[in-house]
């Protein structure tokens, strides 16, 4: 084996690995946010272009986890699409409550608050889907959203207060 091509054969095992261990956290998330699946098919694929083009970068940094990183890199990679011009003309036409109504096997109290979070305000919804979703740190949430710890707990003190709902006895 030639020794020049060890580097790139480690590169690309190491690439698979990541794809194989966050493919299905990028494409439920960038689906949270884009609420179309195409759209969010399409994120997730950007967002692992973007984690290989950048891979050297990240080896380098070692500041934060390979999740954390991953999963900033697909929050901006949706916001992005957000901003497009060409995403205010997608159909739109699977709601991710409709997604998970078909979904078999979600009791009825999980459907409820999932449905709950999905009309927090986004800032909102992205640090429960962060915090609780991902089992992030409040430190890995908020390197990944790009904010301060303080802001992160700010937002989640928010979220509860706009989820906490006493009369029904539920909370997260």
């Amino acid at each position: 084996m030639n020794i020049a091509s060890v580097p790139s054969e480690v590169r690309k095992v190491k690439f698979e690995q990541w794809m194989r261990e966050y493919e299905t956290a990028v494409l439920r998330t960038c689906f949270l946010y884009l609420a179309d699946r195409t759209a969010a098919e399409d994120a997730l694929q950007d967002t692992f272009i973007k984690v290989w083009r950048g891979m050297d970068k990240f080896e380098r940094r070692n500041e934060c986890s390979v999740k954390t990183w991953i999963m900033r890199i697909a929050i901006n990679t949706c916001k992005d699409y957000k901003l497009s011009a060409w995403f205010r003309y997608v159909d739109k036409s699977e709601s991710a409550e409709e997604a998970l109504v078909t979904r078999p096997g979600v009791e009825p109290a999980s459907r409820e608050l999932y449905l709950d979070v999905l009309r927090l305000p986004e800032k909102c919804r992205q640090v429960i889907l962060l915090c609780y979703y991902h089992h992030m740190t409040q430190d890995e949430a908020a390197f990944s959203l790009g904010i301060s710890r303080s802001a992160l707990n700010r937002r989640l003190k928010k979220a509860y207060g706009l989820l906490h709902r006493p009369s029904e006895g539920r909370s997260i």
